[in-house]
């Protein structure tokens, strides 16, 4: 590859011709002439002309003949010019081809000059522009984020208010709901004790869900109470409802409080951003994604029926209160005979329950002693396998290698007799021992199922003796010596 403003090296073409002692060189082989400059275009100027040297030089091909006499040679050899030299001539430019490549130069220099002007002026009033519109755009959304976050200022302040309002008619409405259930529990304090007893002993798995003395004592119990308190109970149970419907309306304004914070958050993080802030980073592509689900007014629709809803339910709530508070009523009962004789039922239904737990674990320890020592034969007889195997790897390569042997040397004699049935034998004991591994193991797995089973069968009992002895007794406990009459304030 030749440098820019570079031409090629001169070359002097024509073979030497030999000459005689005498001969002279002929007068009428002129010299041969070669050009060796080749165009080339500067870059940016491709719409210019290439100019070439209007100078060549001519190279003779003059051969110097050897003669005897000095006189010849002087007058008929040219002058001796060094390689070098004759190559810096060959390369030389006349004047007239450095005027114009000055003249060249200096007219693409001044055309690139103006071209950068004007582009360089444009390139700056656009970017005034740019920057203008950048600016009155942002400022534009920093007006819209602070309407949007005085908007949601707003319904917060009114969310709130409800919320509040709707929190103090839940304390009041819980409040009438325990002197009631306070109420009942004096009243009836045995048929919630029963049932809450029933349902406890409904928790019970597998074969200890049966229908015993205890539970037979306890339907007694609930059948004795039970007319008297269904007025209560009905109440009890609307009052509850009207609770959860007064929660889920709660959880809605909570839901939308909490959605309307963290959406200020999120705006005024946005408003607070500036172009010298250090969290702000490229996101491609997240102008195209419209994640939204709602406009301006269904957005304030959503936060508006929230509050109507609210209000409803705080509407019903009152009704209810006012409903209850002429419903109390003042009843007694004797219920100290069935109490004692269920808590005598579940105090023999405890014992039989201990007994077979602990005849549960018994077993459980023996099986599991037998499966360490199955699982030691297991190990054992994997470990005989592995060693078996080796012995027959080199059975098995030895006649392999024996099947090599040329000619009539591959006899079938004595060793390979032997090496024959030390294969079938290993393979026979292997055969055997993997048989009794697979039968150790389905013995394994038996008494594996068996650990599962008792195991299974303590949690059962475990479960059952947690309810009655921990959550039925601890209830029972409490139940009053003798019967009360009246109403808790």
């Amino acid at each position: 590859m030749e440098f820019l403003g570079t031409t090629q090296t001169a070359t002097y073409c024509g073979p030497k011709k030999p000459c005689g002692g005498s001969a002279l060189p002929s007068v009428a082989s002129g010299p041969t002439v070669q050009e060796c400059y080749q165009p080339y275009y500067l870059p940016g100027y491709r719409y210019l002309n290439a100019w070439r040297p209007s100078l060549f030089y001519k190279v003779a091909n003059a051969q110097t003949c050897l003669d005897e006499g000095a006189t010849c040679r002087s007058a008929l050899r040219p002058p001796t010019i060094l390689p070098a030299v004759r190559s810096a001539l060959f390369c030389r430019y006349s004047p007239q081809d450095w005027d114009q490549s000055n003249r060249l130069q200096l007219c693409g220099a001044e055309v690139s000059r103006l071209w950068a002007g004007r582009m360089t002026g444009d390139s700056m009033r656009l970017m005034q522009d740019k920057d203008q519109l950048t600016r009155q755009m942002q400022e534009g959304t920093c007006r819209n984020l602070g309407q949007r976050l005085s908007d949601i200022g707003f319904w917060k302040s009114e969310l709130n208010y409800e919320l509040e309002r709707l929190l103090n008619e839940n304390h009041s409405l819980d409040a009438i709901k325990r002197r009631l259930e306070c109420a009942a529990e004096e009243l009836r304090c045995p048929l919630q004790v029963a049932l809450e007893c029933l349902y406890q002993r409904e928790k019970r798995i597998g074969i200890d869900l049966v229908h015993d003395n205890v539970e037979k004592n306890l339907i007694r119990e609930v059948d004795m109470i039970k007319c008297c308190q269904e007025q209560m109970r009905k109440l009890a149970q609307r009052i509850d409802i009207q609770m959860r419907d007064n929660r889920d309306a709660q959880h809605a304004l909570e839901r939308d409080l909490e959605d309307k914070n963290s959406a200020e958050f999120i705006d005024e993080k946005c408003l607070n951003l500036r172009n010298t802030s250090d969290c702000i980073s490229f996101f491609h592509g997240v102008e195209k994604i419209d994640g939204t689900i709602s406009v301006p007014e269904t957005w304030a629709k959503f936060s508006n029926d929230n509050i109507r809803h609210s209000q409803n339910m705080r509407a019903n709530s009152i009704r209810l209160r006012e409903e209850a508070q002429n419903l109390f009523d003042v009843l007694a009962d004797q219920l100290w005979r069935q109490f004692t004789n269920t808590n005598l039922a579940f105090n023999a239904r405890i014992a039989e329950e201990t007994d077979v737990k602990n005849k549960l674990q018994t077993q459980l320890a023996k099986t599991l002693q037998e499966i360490f020592q199955t699982e030691n034969t297991i190990m054992l007889l994997e470990r005989s396998i592995m060693a078996k195997e080796c012995p027959l790897k080199v059975a098995q390569t030895r006649l392999e290698c024996r099947t090599r042997r040329p000619n009539v040397e591959l006899c079938r004699d004595s060793p390979q007799f032997k090496l024959v049935n030390e294969v079938f034998t290993i393979d026979d004991t292997l055969q055997t021992l993997k048989l009794r591994l697979r039968e150790t193991r389905d013995t394994l797995q038996l008494l594996v199922m068996t650990k599962c089973r008792l195991e299974h069968e303590l949690a059962i009992k475990a479960n059952t003796l947690c309810i009655d002895k921990e959550k039925c007794m601890a209830m029972r406990k409490t139940f009053p010596s003798t019967p009360c009459m009246g109403i808790c304030p």
